[in-house]
C-alpha cells in the first residue's frame, strides 16, 4: 500500500518541510539520532510497515491515523526531549526480547497499534511473534506478543503502547460481558460517540473486537434525534420531517421518552426508535406497538443484569456509552526476557 504520512497538523497539499529542519512527526527511523532521541522523518517517507498497515486497513482502521496516534503518544512522553533514565542505564547497542503477558483475564484488541507505536521508534529492525489476536479470550498470564528491538527503543516505547493497548483491551472486555449477556437473543450491544477525543476509531474498533456493534462513526454519517433538536424544532414529528427534507438518504434515528411518542414517528416513516429511560415493561409495549415497522434501540437504565430484560422485550440494540467512557483498563505488562 502506498501511503503517505502526514506530521500532525498538517492537510494534503501543504509543502513537505525542510528536511534539516526535520517535520516534527517524531519518527525514530533516523540514523543521525541524538543518543536515546527521537527524531523526525521526511512526511512523504515514513509510514508504517505495508503489511502491517494493510492489516490495519483490513480491520477499518486507517494506517496513518493509527501512526499519527502512535507518534503522539510518543511525542507527548518525550516532550521534545529524550528518556533520561533508559538512556543513562542502557547500552546504545543493546537489544532485547520482551513479552506483553496479560496481568489478569479478558478480551485482547489494539496489538496491531502497538507494533505501530513501537515501529515509531525503533531504529533498528523490530521483530514480532503474535501469540493471540484481537478480540481473543486471553488467561491472566498468558503471552500475547513477543518483541525483540534495540532495549532503549523498547523501554521508550513501553508505556506509550501498553497504554492504548491496556484501554482498547478494557473496552473489548467490557463489550465481551454485554455480549456474553445477550447471546442466544436477538439482540445486540451497540456504543455511543461517548469516546475519548482522538480516539474513537480505535475504541469503536476494540467494541467490535469485544462482539459488539458500532452505533454511527460520526456526527455526519447518520441523523439522531434527540430531546434537545425536539424542543429546538418544536416536536418529534416536525423535527423528524426538517431531517428527512434536508438529508432524504440517510438513516435517522428517532429518541423518545414516551410511549405516545412512537406513534407519530413512525408515521413520518423513521428507521430506527431509540428508547430513552424505558423499563423492560415499557420496552415490550414498544415493541408492540412497534410491529416490526422500525427497529427498536434501549437507553439508558440499562446494566449486565437487566441486559437480558431487555433482549427478551424483543428491542433490536442496547446502546451503552459505558462500553467506551467507563470501561477499566485490562492490566497487560511488558517483561523483559532476562539475559537478553
Amino acid at each position: 500500500m502506498d501511503l503517505t504520512l502526514l506530521p500532525i497538523g498538517t492537510r494534503p497539499g501543504d509543502a513537505a518541510p525542510d528536511a534539516e529542519a526535520g517535520c516534527g512527526c517524531g519518527c525514530g527511523d533516523h540514523a543521525d539520532l541524538a543518543p536515546g532521541g527521537y527524531d523526525a522523518p521526511d512526511a512523504l517517507e515514513c509510514g508504517l510497515d505495508p503489511e502491517l498497515a494493510a492489516e490495519l486497513a483490513a480491520a477499518g482502521l486507517d494506517p496513518v491515523q493509527v501512526e499519527d496516534i502512535a507518534h503522539l503518544a510518543i511525542e507527548e512522553d518525550l516532550d521534545q526531549g529524550t528518556d533520561v533514565t533508559t538512556v543513562a542505564t542502557i547500552p546504545e547497542d543493546a537489544v532485547a526480547t520482551g513479552d506483553f503477558v496479560a496481568r489478569q483475564a479478558g478480551t485482547v484488541a489494539g496489538l496491531r497499534v502497538v507494533e505501530a507505536v513501537l515501529s515509531t521508534v525503533a531504529t533498528e529492525d523490530l521483530e514480532v511473534e503474535r501469540h493471540v489476536e484481537d478480540g481473543d479470550r486471553v488467561a491472566a498470564g498468558q503471552r500475547l506478543l513477543t518483541v525483540t528491538a534495540r532495549t532503549r527503543d523498547l523501554l521508550t516505547g513501553e508505556r506509550s503502547a501498553l497504554n492504548l493497548l491496556c484501554r482498547l483491551s478494557g473496552i473489548a472486555t467490557a463489550t465481551r460481558a454485554w455480549a456474553d449477556a445477550l447471546e442466544g437473543t436477538g439482540a445486540a450491544v451497540r456504543d455511543t460517540r461517548k469516546t475519548t477525543p482522538g480516539l474513537r476509531a480505535l475504541e469503536k474498533y476494540a467494541v467490535r473486537c469485544g462482539g459488539g456493534r458500532n452505533h454511527r462513526m460520526s456526527l455526519s454519517d447518520a441523523a439522531l434525534i434527540k430531546d434537545n433538536h425536539v424542543v429546538a424544532a418544536g416536536g418529534v414529528a416536525e423535527a423528524f420531517r426538517l431531517v428527512r427534507q434536508e438529508f432524504p438518504g440517510l438513516p435517522v434515528e428517532v429518541e423518545v421518552d414516551r410511549l405516545d411518542q412512537i406513534e407519530p414517528v413512525l408515521a413520518e416513516g423513521a428507521d430506527l426508535v431509540l428508547l430513552d429511560n424505558f423499563t423492560p415493561e415499557q420496552a415490550v409495549e414498544a415493541v408492540r406497538l412497534v410491529a416490526g415497522r422500525a427497529r427498536l434501540e434501549a437507553s439508558g437504565r440499562l446494566t449486565l443484569e437487566t441486559a437480558r430484560a431487555y433482549a427478551d422485550a424483543g428491542v433490536d440494540y442496547l446502546a451503552v456509552g459505558a462500553l467506551t467512557h467507563s470501561a477499566p483498563i485490562l492490566d497487560i505488562g511488558l517483561d523483559l526476557r532476562t539475559g537478553a
